[in-house]
C-alpha cells in the first residue's frame, strides 16, 4: 500500500470521525429544546408549565373530589423559612384554588430566589393548570423579610380518574449570585455599547 493511499484513506476517516462528532454535538444541543417540548406535551417528568394559564376551567366536576399535596424544600444556600400555609387541600376537578406560600429571610442582606415546581404522578403535571404562580418568577427578600407567595391554580376536569391525588413539590432555590452576574454582565455591555 503506498504512502499516499495511506494518507487519503486517513484523511477521510478523519473528516467521517469529525462529522460524527459535529451531528452528535448537535443531536446533544437539540436534546434540551426536544425534552422540554416532549415534557410541555405529555407531563413527563412531572414538569409543570413555566407560564400563566390564561383559560380558566371548563367546567367544575362537583361529584369528584382529588386530594392535593403541597411539599416545600429548600435548595443549597437557603437558610430560611420555605411552607405552604396548607399541606393538602381536596379540591373539584375545574374549582379554582389559592393556596398561600412562605419564605423567610433570615440573612442580614436582601437575596433573589427561584422557585423550581413538580408534580407527582408525572401524567398530572399536563391537567394543573396555574394562573398565578410565585415560580413563574424571582422572587426578592429583604433582610429579614417573610413573604406571602400566592399561587392559584385549578385541576383540569379532565384528570384522568385513576388520578385521586397529587403532589406539588417547590424547591426554593437562592439565585442572587447568578442575578448579580447577569446584571454585571448586561451593564457592561450597555458600556461597550455606548
Amino acid at each position: 500500500m503506498s504512502h499516499d493511499s495511506l494518507e487519503h484513506r486517513n484523511k477521510r476517516t478523519l473528516r467521517k470521525l469529525l462529522i460524527w462528532a459535529l451531528a452528535m454535538f448537535g443531536f446533544a444541543f437539540a436534546m434540551v429544546p426536544f425534552y422540554d417540548v416532549i415534557c410541555d406535551i405529555t407531563g413527563l417528568n412531572g414538569k409543570t408549565s413555566s407560564t400563566a394559564s390564561t383559560e380558566g376551567p371548563a367546567r367544575t366536576v362537583e361529584d369528584r373530589t382529588v386530594t392535593v399535596e403541597f411539599i416545600t424544600q429548600r435548595g443549597q444556600g437557603v437558610n430560611g423559612d420555605f411552607m405552604s400555609a396548607t399541606r393538602r387541600v381536596k379540591v373539584h376537578p375545574g374549582e379554582i384554588t389559592l393556596v398561600n406560600f412562605y419564605a423567610s429571610n433570615p440573612k442580614t442582606s436582601q437575596i433573589v430566589t427561584q422557585s423550581i415546581p413538580s408534580v407527582t404522578p408525572g401524567e398530572a403535571a399536563r391537567y394543573l393548570h396555574k394562573t398565578q404562580c410565585f415560580c413563574f418568577d424571582q422572587q426578592t427578600l429583604g433582610a429579614g423579610e417573610r413573604k406571602e407567595m400566592p399561587m392559584i391554580f385549578y385541576l383540569d376536569p379532565e384528570l384522568p380518574d385513576h388520578i385521586t391525588t397529587l403532589t406539588l413539590s417547590y424547591t426554593i432555590f437562592d439565585v442572587t449570585d447568578r442575578v448579580a452576574a447577569t446584571n454585571d454582565t448586561v451593564i457592561n455591555n450597555n458600556a461597550v455599547a455606548q
